[in-house]
């Protein structure tokens, strides 16, 4: 049985790896790609401080349509190359926005955003998934280390994903 315990921690690294020792946790035995996003966005949204959405856009082979989240409601489709989600997406790399309002192109689904960090999910035959993506209303809430943190916690959604538990 998963168990969420918050606490305090001496740095966003120490924070990170203990979230994605709890993530290999809750979604370990389960197969279900959209049960383990939803608890995966829940999981994140509650234990990061200053968040307004953490979720996932998946690759319908066309555009990337919203999948489980946390937080208010979303844009639905967003096309590759578009705005945060769909440069990641194209790219395949992790964009690191501090300012919305200085990014060419970003898609305001929720005015209350101000920075954001969208990480590019490819499967282990190098086909795109979608990305994952979260938002603050606080302008530069994330930085390298929020980066390393969520790309470590991208690779254990798709680790388990891929059968690389």
């Amino acid at each position: 049985m998963f168990t969420f315990a918050p606490r305090a921690y001496a740095s966003k690294a120490e924070h990170y790896a203990d979230l994605a020792a709890q993530a290999r946790g809750l979604i370990a035995g389960e197969p279900d790609l959209i049960a383990n996003a939803a608890n995966f966005s829940a999981l994140v949204f509650d234990s990061l401080p200053q968040l307004n959405w953490a979720g996932f856009y998946l690759y319908d082979g066309t555009e990337l349509v919203v999948g489980p989240f946390q937080g208010k409601p979303a844009c639905i489709r967003i096309a590759l190359g578009s705005g945060v989600c769909g440069t990641a997406a194209s790219t395949r790399r992790t964009q690191v926005v501090r300012d919305v309002s200085r990014f060419s192109g970003h898609i305001p689904c929720d005015s209350a955003s101000q920075s954001e960090i969208v990480v590019p999910l490819v499967r282990a035959d190098g086909s795109l998934l979608g990305v994952w993506d979260v938002d603050s209303p606080v302008t530069d809430r994330f930085d390298e280390d929020d980066r390393r943190g969520m790309e470590a916690l991208c690779r254990v959604f798709m680790n388990h994903l891929n059968g690389r538990d």
